[in-house]
C-alpha cells in the first residue's frame, strides 16, 4: 500500500469515528444486555425487504443470543468509512460502493452475502423544471448534484458516458439525497441523480431523463447488495445464515403481501403506505431461485456472475478515474459469499 493510499485509508477511518458516533443507532426494544456480544447493522432508508427486516424485528427474534443494533447511514460511501474503521459487520449498500470498496486504497475485507434489489426506476436522473433541459446531452455546462462513490454517481457517469459527455462537461457536486433536495429547491443545482424516497420529491417538479432501468438494459446494472464483514462470515456463519433467512423472508412478503411490506416501509421511512407501495414498484426484487442462480450469488462454491457485474463496475470506475484500477476477477469472485446456498434458502 503507497502512502497516499495509507493517508486516505486513515481518514477514512477519522471519517467513521464521526460517522458512526453522529449516526442514528436503534437497538431492540430493550436496553442492550451487557452479558451479550453485539452485532451492528447498516441500513439506508430506500425501499428495500432490509427496512421490512428491521421494522418487524426478525433479526432480535433469529438472534436472541446476541445485541442487534441498527445505524442509519446516508449512502454506501458511509457505510465503506465504518467498514474500515471496523465500526459495523453488516450492510445494505449499492454495488458501486462495493466495486469501490473491493478494490485499492480501500481493500475492504467484506464479502457480498445478498442482493437487496436490482435498481429500476427507484434511482434516476432529474431535471428542475424551468432549466430547459430536455436530454442528457443537454447537461453539458450544468450543475448536477449527486452522493459521490454511490450507486447514483456510477450511474451518472454511465449516462453521461452514453450521451457522449464526460463528468469534466458538468459541473458535478457532491451531496447527499436530502441535501440535494434542499439544494434543488433553493435553485442551486439544474439536475440530481439520486435514489427514492427523495427521488420522487425531485419528480414532482422535474423531469426524469433516464432511470437507472435503462442504464441497466445497456450493460450498466446497478444494484442494492448486503454486505458481511469477513471476520463474522468466518467465525459467525450462524449468524450470516438467520440474517440471509430473514432477508430472503422480507422478499417473499413483498411478493405475496405487498401491502404488509409498504406498511414496514412507510413505518420506517416516515412516508404513507400508498407512497411505500408505489415506491417498492418501482424497484425489481428476486426471488430465492433467482438470487442463488447462476445470473446472481450462485451457489455453494461456484460464484455467479454478480462477480463479473462488480468487476466490470471496478472497471468502469477506473476508466473515469474514480479508483486507481480495477483488480483481478478473482478479487471479486472471492468477495462472493455463497456458503450453504441455495440450501440455506429453502430452509
Amino acid at each position: 500500500m503507497t502512502i497516499s493510499h495509507r493517508l486516505i485509508r486513515s481518514a477514512a477511518v477519522a471519517a467513521a469515528a464521526a460517522l458512526v458516533a453522529t449516526g442514528c443507532a436503534v437497538g431492540g426494544e430493550n436496553a442492550p444486555d451487557d452479558s451479550k456480544p453485539t452485532l451492528r447493522f447498516a441500513y439506508q432508508s430506500f425501499p428495500s425487504g432490509d427496512l421490512v427486516v428491521k421494522n418487524n424485528g426478525w433479526l432480535e427474534e433469529a438472534l436472541p443470543d446476541y445485541n442487534v443494533e441498527w445505524t442509519k447511514f446516508d449512502s454506501g460511501a458511509d457505510i465503506n468509512t465504518a467498514f474500515v474503521a471496523g465500526e459495523i459487520d453488516f450492510g445494505a449498500i449499492g454495488s458501486s460502493p462495493v466495486a469501490r470498496g473491493l478494490s485499492a486504497p480501500l481493500n475492504i475485507p467484506y464479502q457480498v452475502a445478498f442482493v437487496l434489489d436490482v435498481a429500476g426506476d427507484n434511482e434516476a436522473l432529474v431535471a428542475r423544471n424551468g432549466t430547459g433541459i430536455e436530454s442528457v446531452a443537454d447537461l453539458r455546462g450544468k450543475r448536477v448534484a449527486t452522493a459521490f462513490a454511490s450507486t447514483a454517481h456510477y450511474s451518472l457517469l454511465a449516462a453521461l458516458n452514453q450521451a457522449g459527455l464526460g463528468a469534466s462537461d458538468v459541473q458535478l457536486i457532491d451531496l447527499q439525497p436530502q441535501a440535494s433536495l434542499a439544494a434543488w429547491e433553493r435553485g442551486d443545482v439544474d439536475a440530481v441523480y439520486t435514489w427514492l424516497p427523495t427521488l420522487d420529491q425531485l419528480r414532482a417538479s422535474g423531469k426524469t431523463l433516464i432511470a437507472s432501468r435503462e442504464l441497466a438494459t445497456a450493460g450498466k446494472p446497478t444494484l442494492d447488495l448486503g454486505v458481511v464483514s469477513s471476520e463474522v462470515a468466518q467465525s459467525k456463519p450462524e449468524v450470516v445464515d438467520a440474517w440471509r433467512k430473514a432477508e430472503a423472508r422480507a422478499l417473499g412478503v413483498i411478493a405475496d403481501d405487498p401491502a404488509a411490506a409498504a406498511k414496514a416501509v412507510a413505518s420506517e421511512i416516515g412516508i404513507t403506505e400508498q407512497d411505500a407501495a408505489n415506491q417498492l414498484s418501482q424497484g425489481v426484487f428476486l426471488t430465492p431461485a433467482e438470487l442463488t442462480s447462476s445470473e446472481w450469488l450462485g451457489t455453494d462454491g461456484q460464484p455467479g456472475n454478480l462477480a463479473q457485474n462488480l468487476h466490470s463496475a471496478a472497471q468502469f470506475l477506473a476508466e473515469q478515474q474514480q479508483i486507481p484500477a480495477a483488480p483481478d476477477l478473482s478479487v471479486f469472485e472471492s468477495a462472493i459469499y455463497t456458503k450453504g446456498l441455495p440450501d440455506v434458502l429453502d430452509d
